[in-house]
C-alpha cells in the first residue's frame, strides 16, 4: 500500500512507512511535466534559457512569461505550474524589496534563496496546505556570478549549471559538457539555445518560443532579456547545429 501512496498521500504532513511524502513527489512530477528551463553560470555572469510552449496561437507574445526580474541584479526562471510559480516570484520580490528598504542595499542572492526556500518548505509541513508545483532557478551578479535552484520540497542548492522541467536529464547531460570556468555569457547564450533545441520533443510537444536572459558584466550587472540581435544569432546557431548533427547521422 505504501509503494503507491494509497492512504498516505492525503496530506502533505504525513509520511508513508518507507519515509516518503507523496504530495511533495506529486509536486515534483508537476514540474517534470512542464517545459524545460536551464541556467549556465559563466565566468562573467549567468544565462537563463526557457522553452516556453505555445499553447494557443491566440496568445500575445509576452503572455505566460517564464523569466522574471526579482531585483535589478536578480533574475528567475520557472518550471511547473505557472500560477504557483508566479506566487513564488511575488514572495521573492517582496523579500528583495524589504531588504533594500531596511538595509539600503541590494539583497544577496544566497540570503534571498534561503528565505524563499523556507517559505516553500513551510507548505510541506501542514495538512491544510499543499506543496508548490514549481521549481525555480535564481541568478545574480554582484561581486561574483551566483546560481541557485529551489525545488518543491524547499531544498535549495548552488550550481554551476542546472536544468529543471520535462527534459532536465537530457539538458543536464549537455550542460555537463560545458567548461564553466572559461565560457563567457555571449558564448553561453548560444550553448543554452542549442540545448533547448536539442531537448525539445517536436513529436510530443507543441511549438515553442525560446526565452533568454542574462545578468553579468555585459548587461551592466543587471538582469535583463538578451538583446534581439544576440537572441537571433543564438537561435540561428542552434538550428544550424541541429542540421549539422542530422546530416552527420545520415
Amino acid at each position: 500500500m505504501s509503494s503507491i501512496g494509497t492512504g498516505y498521500d492525503l496530506s502533505a504532513d504525513q509520511f508513508s512507512p518507507d519515509g516518503r511524502i507523496f504530495q511533495v513527489e506529486y509536486a515534483q512530477k508537476a514540474v517534470e511535466n512542464s517545459s524545460t528551463a536551464i541556467a549556465i553560470k559563466c565566468k562573467d555572469g549567468v544565462v537563463l534559457a526557457v522553452e516556453k510552449l505555445v499553447v494557443s496561437s491566440l496568445h500575445e507574445d509576452d503572455s505566460n512569461m517564464r523569466i522574471f526580474n526579482i531585483d535589478k541584479h536578480i533574475g528567475i526562471a520557472i518550471a511547473g505550474l505557472l500560477a504557483d510559480a508566479r506566487h513564488i516570484v511575488e514572495i521573492a520580490r517582496d523579500e528583495a524589496a524589504n531588504y533594500r528598504s531596511e538595509f539600503c542595499a541590494p539583497i544577496p542572492l544566497k540570503y534571498l534563496t534561503r528565505r524563499v526556500a523556507m517559505y516553500i518548505h513551510l507548505y510541506t509541513l501542514y495538512g491544510a496546505y499543499r506543496p508548490f508545483g514549481a521549481s525555480v532557478l535564481l541568478s545574480s551578479m554582484l561581486d561574483e556570478p551566483e546560481l541557485y535552484m529551489i525545488d518543491p520540497s524547499g531544498l535549495s542548492c548552488g550550481y554551476n549549471g542546472c536544468a529543471i522541467g520535462k527534459a532536465k536529464q537530457g539538458a543536464k547531460t549537455e550542460i555537463e559538457k560545458i567548461d564553466f570556468s572559461n565560457i563567457t555569457c555571449k558564448e553561453a547564450i548560444k550553448e543554452a539555445a542549442k540545448i533547448i533545441y536539442i531537448v525539445h520533443d517536436e513529436v510530443k510537444d507543441k511549438d515553442f518560443e525560446l526565452q533568454l536572459s542574462w545578468v553579468g558584466n555585459d548587461s551592466g550587472k543587471k538582469h535583463s532579456l538578451v538583446p534581439e540581435d544576440l537572441q537571433k544569432q543564438a537561435e540561428d546557431y542552434a538550428k544550424q547545429s541541429m542540421e549539422d548533427s542530422d546530416s552527420d547521422e545520415d
